[in-house]
């Protein structure tokens, strides 16, 4: 994930300069929290920054080592183990041009950045070589040229790094493009700012969603209910009342959220905010992130328990990616 340059106060809107002013030192979140003495040493010289925005950093219990929302962004130790995999779920196999990755039958994944406002760490992103496969300003008319040669692609999924980084306007000239491809009929957006800057939500963006003739999927990434408080939950109500379909997907993690009840609370909180839960993904084999991983068996025990426990609706569906499969790959037996 590329590093954001800082900016000064009054050089750009809100959700900028808090995006560019967000925590990259381990020391400093520490000091935040009143961690500085934690037993357990975090990594300081890690391959894969901290970042995270001090909004987030607010949701966190002070003096609580163990918080389900600093579990997600601490660097630990552990990442130093060599299991798992740099390309855990195959996108390099599948780039059509750069930036573009055509794994499905009928839509085609665009990463338009590799900057994200959270560096999470068990992204499977996390080795992904942005520098040469991420479109620089004049490489998109190569992906543009690839869909429009595509008659069978119906919906463009924007994600990246996280495509809400993007300014409005730099994000109105991508999809105004994508608008001129008469076959393309939805378009997706996979982001977490509503969940960790949710000030990102702004007028500008409200307007530029509502105008596209798109039919627009928003997928935020929410993978506890401490993650939603109420300038999230505002910011999330806003997107809903556009009229725009509002959906969550949560990976489980060992430690974050690998129980019945936080999950439950999560779906709950969810559907107050008008997100309907989408997949539960089992985690993608990243090396640096093993040790968050849910052995299967585990997993299929908490979504039996949803499944009582809530309303269909609310129960989302527990998915494993395989590299090379024609979609998800839906988690029912051991």
């Amino acid at each position: 994930m590329r590093n954001i340059k800082l900016l000064k106060a009054g050089e750009s809107t809100d959700w900028q300069f808090e995006l560019a002013n967000a925590i990259t030192s381990v020391d400093e979140l520490l000091y935040e929290l009143g961690l500085e003495h934690i037993k357990n040493k975090p990594v300081r010289n890690s391959d894969f920054s901290l970042r995270v925005p001090r909004s987030f950093v607010n949701k966190m219990q002070k003096g609580d080592a163990d918080d389900p929302l600093l579990m997600q962004v601490l660097p630990a130790a552990s990442e130093n183990a060599l299991s798992g995999l740099t390309d855990p779920v195959g996108d390099l196999n599948a780039m059509a041009t750069p930036g573009l990755l055509h794994k499905y039958k009928g839509r085609v994944l665009l990463v338009t950045t590799g900057a994200c406002a959270i560096h999470c760490r068990y992204c499977f992103r996390r080795h992904f070589p942005y520098s040469s496969s991420n479109p620089r300003k004049n490489e998109w008319q190569r992906a543009i040229e690839y869909l429009r040669t595509h008659d069978d692609v119906h919906e463009v999924i924007l994600s990246g790094g996280d495509p809400l980084v993007l300014d409005n306007k730099k994000l109105e000239r991508l999809c105004t493009a994508l608008e001129q491809i008469p076959h393309i009929q939805w378009l997706r957006i996979h982001t977490r700012l509503p969940v960790v800057l949710p000030s990102r939500i702004d007028n500008g963006l409200i307007t530029l969603l509502q105008k596209l003739r798109f039919r627009i999927t928003l997928v935020i990434h929410a993978n506890h209910a401490n993650e939603l408080m109420r300038d999230e939950l505002e910011a999330l109500q806003r997107l809903a009342a556009t009229g725009i379909t509002l959906l969550n997907q949560s990976v489980l993690l060992k430690g974050v959220n690998d129980s019945a009840a936080s999950l439950i609370s999560l779906s709950k909180r969810l559907y107050q905010a008008g997100v309907l839960p989408y997949y539960l993904h089992m985690l993608d084999p990243v090396q640096g992130a093993m040790h968050f991983d849910v052995p299967r068996n585990r997993a299929i025990e908490i979504q039996n328990t949803l499944k009582q426990e809530l309303p269909g609706f609310l129960v989302p569906r527990l998915v494993k990616e395989m590299p090379g499969e024609a979609s998800k790959t839906a988690i029912f037996t051991i």
